[in-house]
């Protein structure tokens, strides 16, 4: 089953292309350029569009404006090709791809996203539950490096590669796939703006 998996929630924007459990190519860039990756990743390995099967797409929690830009790409490739897609947690994908590791996302406004006993959490950085010798990864733990090492928590070098919520783990924890428009957001917070 050739999966189409992308992530946008972040300031840095993920897409794999995985045949089964075979990582065919992996991209990282900006949410902007999400299509020009998926034609890469495609031409990379050979495959034409309708050639995939179904979509894995992050839903966030993460930024606003990345998440909707991936929904977006998700339900225009979903009608164009007639597949299905189901949708993961940024939060799991960046835990997925650190074992062990407490998943943080930036959320501004001196905010974190984190995975906390398997539950999404929006909390300030001073919040977050720090056991000895926890390690944080995400661009939150990034952002927030100082203060978490100071509480004792180790967050790896700010290149190291377990910060990105990386595609191809989109494509293993994706369930059942089904409708695309059906996929929600998964946001934290109430908007801030009330129309």
């Amino acid at each position: 089953m050739l999966t189409l998996a992308f992530d946008t929630a972040t300031g840095e924007a993920t897409s794999a292309l995985v045949d089964d459990d075979e990582v065919l190519g992996e991209r990282v860039s900006r949410a902007q350029t999400l299509l020009e990756d998926v034609d890469a990743l495609l031409r990379q390995a050979g495959a034409h569009p309708r050639d995939i099967d179904r979509l894995a797409v992050g839903i966030g929690p993460g930024s606003f404006t990345g998440v909707r830009i991936g929904l977006a790409v998700a339900r225009g490739l979903a009608l164009s090709l007639d597949v299905p897609g189901a949708g993961v947690s940024t939060l799991a994908a960046l835990a997925a791809g650190a074992p062990g590791a407490l998943p943080v996302i930036d959320a501004k406004r001196r905010e974190v996203f984190a995975l906390v006993d398997g539950e999404a959490h929006v909390l300030a950085p001073a919040e977050l539950p720090l056991g000895a010798g926890t390690v944080c990864v995400g661009d939150g733990a990034r952002r927030y490096r100082g203060l978490l090492e100071e509480r004792g928590a180790g967050v790896p070098p700010d290149e190291d590669e377990r910060h990105r919520p990386r595609a191809r783990f989109h494509a293993q924890l994706a369930g059942e796939a089904g409708p695309v428009e059906e996929l929600e957001p998964l946001y934290l917070r109430v908007p801030d703006v009330d129309a």
